[in-house]
């Protein structure tokens, strides 16, 4: 724990300097010790209201170097709405995603139907970001211990009727300052954003965790991320299942 909560201070203090680093002082030696960075992490940046899933795209996975999806929080006080504008000068990644984000209704033990426990879907825009010079080439391990590039989150407007909807054909769209800059389909997150949920509902008790009622769960990108920066308009675009506006300074 002594050395979780030692790396834990150094994402957090290159989180607040804006100061990026090559690697951890101390590594993570796996994945498992990645989480524990992780929850170390959570301690230090304050309270989190669900999950986001980065690496859900086969493009996402052969960018960072991974063979699967990596769990990270959503901080509370990186949380926006749509409409807001947001600060971007700081970011590394500089990217923006149109995801489909879950919001949970009831708690999910092993065993029970994910599906059956939300209670919404939500639109969603989340600019993601990295401590970490060189973000694809650290591993696995080091990305979880860095809250799998958590950073600023939009959640946008409920879906009506979802349960019904198509979300892997569901066509998406991120518009920068009016022109259309990316394009895409909830395929891309894992052939389709509900297989992605259950994914995490199975993979977050090998952590210790589960999802809880309340929780929001991001789900990943469906486009590849354009660039943005600050004055920048950003719209995801979802088609007749509505839009998030934000702006950036």
């Amino acid at each position: 724990m002594a050395e979780a909560l030692r790396s834990a201070e150094v994402l957090w203090a290159a989180w607040r300097s804006g100061e990026r680093m090559a690697a951890l002082p101390e590594p993570p030696a796996d994945e498992a010790a990645g989480m524990a960075v992780q929850d170390a992490l959570r301690t230090l940046v304050g309270e989190s209201y669900g999950w986001k899933i980065a690496a859900t795209s086969a493009a996402g996975q052969a960018h960072v170097r991974v063979s699967g999806p990596l769990p990270g929080p959503l901080f509370t006080r990186f949380r926006y709405g749509p409409g807001d504008v947001l600060p971007s000068h700081d970011l590394h990644m500089r990217v923006a995603e149109a995801e489909f984000a879950f919001r949970m209704g009831a708690d999910v033990r092993p065993g029970d139907d994910v599906l059956a426990a939300v209670e919404a879907l939500h639109l969603a825009v989340e600019l993601p970001d990295s401590r970490y010079t060189d973000f694809a080439a650290v591993g696995p391990a080091q990305l979880l211990a860095d809250a799998a590039c958590a950073s600023r989150f939009v959640l946008g407007p409920e879906v009506p009727d979802w349960r019904e909807v198509d979300l892997s054909t569901a066509g998406t769209a991120l518009w920068i300052n009016g022109a259309e800059a990316a394009r895409g389909a909830g395929a891309a997150v894992l052939g389709d954003p509900r297989t992605a949920l259950a994914w995490l509902a199975a993979e977050l008790p090998r952590y210790g965790h589960h999802l809880r009622a309340g929780d929001v769960v991001t789900t990943g990108t469906t486009t590849t991320p354009p660039t943005i920066g600050p004055g920048d308009a950003v719209r995801a675009d979802f088609g007749d299942l509505g839009s998030v506006p934000l702006s950036l300074r």
